[in-house]
Formats: structure tokens, C-alpha cells, sequence
């Protein structure tokens, strides 16, 4: 097995860091927590603590120098309606999906004293993948936004918009340097809720081409 490998004090982009995310991403699927326990374990993770209420599932997982809170994508149907419930409600600093927000309070007051309770001071990364990356973006904006708290970065794939132009512009005045958004060729689910819907997307992009070249920016 791969040695784990993480820069658990940088604020900048890291590859590998993005590397190392995306697999504890995986580890939300088809796993028992036991089992994803294990996983983490084997990383030297040891810290673990399971997320899982409705239809929100994901962990807290951390060594004596960082904290992932990692959530689960979309994998049923009521997951899917979550993405598709597109109305939007008052949140942090603009409005939001209030599906995701929903969602997002369902494990939130677990996530908030368990961070309360046993961060010690240690680097706190976030993210997620589809559903997931939604989730994520919501907890960050909620710890940064409502409670100040120190995050290093946020990295989701695949996810889609979360918020208005409000809290777009709210969101990336505080956090955009340290928000990471891997996307993958033609995703949809990145591309929903639609623009013309009033949603926009939060952070730096990452595109993967479908060449599978990595770019910094759509433009071209």
C-alpha cells in the first residue's frame, strides 16, 4: 500500500494533497464506517468519526496534525432529488440550495462539537465529491462565514453550484485562494443548478479536458 502522503499545513494548491482527497472521497462508497475505519486506519488516520443521518453520510478522520471531514456523493435517488431541489433559502452571506442546506444540517451539529471538542489545533481540510462537493462548500462557508474558523482548503470534484451571486462574492472574498474545484470534462452534475437559475460557482477551477490534460482555466 502507498505511504500517505499530505502537506497538512500548506494554504496553497498541492497536487498531492488533491491526490490524497479525492481518495478519501472514495472511501464515503460502499464501505461499512467499520471498513472505512479500517482504510483510514491503515493511512494513519486513527481519529475517526462517523457521519451518517438521512440521507448525509461522510466521516471526520485525523492524525496528530490535520482533520479531514470528507461527505459522500450521490448514490440514490433521494440523493438526487436533494440535487434537484433548487429553491433558494437565506444562508451564509447570500442564498443558498436549500436542498444542500438541508442536507448539510442533518450532521451539522455533530461536525460543530465534535470540532469543538478535539480539534487541538490541528490543519482542517474539507471535501466531497458531487452531492459531497456541495456539502462540503456548505460546511465551509458555515465555518468560515458564521464561526471564523481557521479551514486550509477546500477540494471537491465534480460538484455542482451551491449559491447565488451573493454568496458567491461573499465566499470567495474569504476563501476563494484556498477553494479547489476539480471538474471533469463534459460532468453534469457541475454544470447544475444552471446560471440562468441564479446560481454561480465558488473558487478556483481545475479542468480536466478530455484529454485528460489538467487546466487552470475554461476560457480557452
Amino acid at each position: 500500500m502507498e505511504a500517505f502522503r499530505f502537506d497538512a499545513h500548506t494554504r496553497e494548491h498541492s497536487i498531492l494533497n488533491a491526490l490524497w482527497l479525492g481518495r478519501a472521497c472514495r472511501q464515503t462508497f460502499g464501505q461499512t464506517s467499520e471498513q472505512t475505519r479500517a482504510s483510514l486506519a491503515a493511512w494513519g488516520l486513527t481519529d475517526f468519526e462517523p457521519l451518517d443521518r438521512g440521507d448525509t453520510q461522510g466521516y471526520i478522520a485525523g492524525d496528530s496534525n490535520m482533520l479531514i471531514l470528507a461527505f459522500r456523493g450521490t448514490e440514490s435517488l433521494a440523493d438526487w432529488m436533494t440535487d434537484f431541489n433548487i429553491r433558494l433559502l437565506p444562508g451564509p452571506a447570500g442564498k443558498v440550495h436549500v436542498g444542500f442546506k438541508v442536507a448539510l444540517l442533518q450532521v451539522w451539529a455533530q461536525i460543530w462539537d465534535y470540532l469543538q471538542a478535539n480539534r487541538r489545533g490541528r490543519s482542517l481540510w474539507v471535501t466531497g465529491h458531487s452531492l459531497g462537493g456541495a456539502l462540503a462548500t456548505m460546511a465551509v462557508a458555515k465555518l468560515r462565514l458564521e464561526h471564523d474558523e481557521p479551514v486550509n482548503g477546500l477540494y471537491t470534484y465534480g460538484g455542482p453550484r451551491i449559491g447565488d451571486r451573493d454568496f458567491q462574492r461573499a465566499f470567495d472574498a474569504d476563501f476563494e485562494r484556498q477553494t479547489y474545484r476539480y471538474v471533469n470534462n463534459s460532468d453534469i452534475v457541475s454544470r447544475i443548478p444552471l446560471r440562468t437559475m441564479a446560481y454561480s460557482h465558488v473558487g478556483l477551477s481545475k479542468y480536466f479536458d478530455r484529454t485528460g490534460q489538467l487546466r487552470d482555466d475554461l476560457s480557452w
